[in-house]
C-alpha cells in the first residue's frame, strides 16, 4: 500500500434541469413527455427534455422537428422564462458555497466542487455529496445526481451513472476497474468520428483502451493520445478552478401560495435575514449593499437596493433596510410568489480576501474517507 495526495471532487449535475423546473412550476406536466427548446415547426433544437420524453429517443441538441416526429403528443415548452432557470441555478450555487469556495460551474445545471478541505470539516466527500443533494431538493424541489471521486474526469462520469437522483462514489482503489467497464463513448473527447475510429480498432471499452501503450495512442490519435492513455488509467491532474471570487450572498424562497399580507411578508423576510445573518457571522463577513428581490404572481420580478455608509452583517440591520425597500414596491397590494434578500460588496474571510489559487496541504486520504 502507498499513500499519495488525493483530492476529493464532487460533480453535481441537476436532473433534466430546464424540464424539471418547468414541471415544478407546472405540476400538470408531471409524468408527461416534455420538451424544452425550439418550436417543432422551426429550425430550433431541444435544450433538454423530461425522462418520459427520453423514452421516445428524444435528446438534447436534437432538432425539435425530429423530436415532434418521435413523440407528437409531447408537450413543447418554447416560450420558457430563462430567468427562472437562472434563479434556481443561483440557489443551487449558494448551497455549494456553504461547503467550499472551490466551485467550478460548467453551466447553469452542473459544477465541480473540491471538498478536500471544506467548511464543514467533514472528511467524507460522500456524506457531503448526500447532504448537498438533500439541501438542493429541500430548497428547489428538484433532484440532482452526484459523482464523487478523486479527480474531475471520474467524478463527472460517475454523476451520470445512476441518474436521475443518484450518487456514485469511485475511490482510488476502484478507479481502474470502474473505467475498464465504461463504453468508450463515455470518455470526454470521444465524439462520433473518434468513436467510429476506435471501434474500428477494436476499442469498445475502457478495458480495451487500457491495453494500448502511450506511444501507440500518440501514433493513432496525435495530441489526444496522452489524454486517452491517462484517462484509461484514472489519471487527471486538473484542479477545480473557481470562475470568480464570490461577490454576493443571498437567500430566497418561492411561496407555496401567493400572498399580500404584510405581516406574513415581514415574517418571511425576517427569517431570511436571520439565515443570512448566521452565514455572515460564520464567515466573520460584512457587506455594504442590501438588495430586496420580489416576484409577483404574474412572474414579474423587481429588485430594490440600498448601499449603507458602513459595513453591516447583523440580521436586525439587514431587516431594517429591507423593510424600507419593501415600501418602494407593490408588495402588500399585488400578490407575491417569491421573496429574497442578497448582500453584496462583501469583505471578510472567504469573500474579497479569498484567493482562488488556494493551495491545499498534502496529506494522506484513504478510500474509507470517501
Amino acid at each position: 500500500m502507498y499513500s499519495i495526495f488525493v483530492r476529493k471532487i464532487i460533480h453535481v449535475d441537476m436532473d433534466a434541469f430546464f424540464a424539471a423546473v418547468e414541471v415544478r412550476n407546472h405540476p400538470e406536466y408531471k409524468g408527461k413527455p416534455l420538451v424544452v427548446g425550439g418550436r417543432p415547426d422551426s429550425r430550433g433544437v431541444v435544450s433538454t427534455c423530461s425522462y418520459e420524453a427520453r423514452k421516445y429517443g428524444i435528446h438534447s441538441a436534437m432538432p425539435s422537428a425530429q423530436a415532434y416526429k418521435l413523440c407528437p403528443h409531447a408537450i413543447f415548452v418554447c416560450d420558457h422564462n430563462f430567468s427562472d432557470y437562472k434563479e434556481v441555478s443561483e440557489q443551487v450555487r449558494e448551497i455549494f458555497f456553504e461547503y467550499t469556495d472551490l466551485v467550478e460551474p460548467l453551466s447553469l445545471d452542473e459544477a465541480y466542487l473540491d471538498v478536500t478541505e471544506n467548511k464543514m470539516n467533514n472528511p467524507s466527500a460522500t456524506l457531503l455529496a448526500e447532504e448537498i443533494r438533500a439541501k438542493i431538493k429541500a430548497k428547489t424541489k428538484l433532484t440532482a445526481s452526484a459523482g464523487v471521486s478523486y479527480n474531475k474526469f471520474i467524478a463527472k462520469i460517475a454523476s451520470d451513472y445512476r441518474k436521475p437522483d443518484g450518487i456514485t462514489v469511485v475511490t482510488p482503489a476502484e478507479a481502474v476497474d470502474f473505467i475498464s467497464k465504461l463504453p468508450i463513448r463515455k470518455f470526454w473527447g470521444v465524439g462520433k468520428v473518434t468513436e467510429k475510429k476506435m471501434i474500428g480498432l477494436g476499442i469498445k471499452t475502457g478495458a480495451d483502451l487500457q491495453k494500448y501503450e502511450l506511444y501507440e495512442l500518440i501514433e493513432l490519435f496525435g495530441k489526444s493520445g496522452p489524454y486517452f492513455y491517462n484517462a484509461a488509467r484514472g489519471v487527471d491532474e486538473r484542479t477545480v478552478e473557481p470562475s470568480h471570487i464570490r461577490k454576493s450572498i443571498g437567500r430566497e424562497t418561492t411561496l407555496k401560495t401567493d400572498i399580500t399580507d404584510k405581516e406574513e411578508i415581514y415574517n418571511i423576510l425576517k427569517e431570511i435575514a436571520e439565515d443570512i445573518g448566521k452565514t455572515m457571522d460564520r464567515y466573520n463577513a460584512a457587506a455594504i449593499t442590501v438588495t430586496l428581490k420580489v416576484k409577483f404572481h404574474d412572474f414579474k420580478s423587481i429588485t430594490r437596493s440600498f448601499t449603507a455608509d458602513r459595513p453591516l452583517n447583523k440580521s436586525e440591520e439587514i431587516m431594517n433596510h429591507i423593510w424600507n425597500l419593501v415600501s418602494k414596491t407593490e408588495a402588500g397590494s399585488k400578490p407575491l410568489r417569491l421573496l429574497g434578500i442578497s448582500l453584496s460588496g462583501l469583505s471578510g474571510k472567504g469573500f474579497a480576501e479569498y484567493d482562488p489559487q488556494l493551495k491545499l496541504p498534502f496529506k494522506e486520504s484513504l478510500d474509507k474517507d470517501f
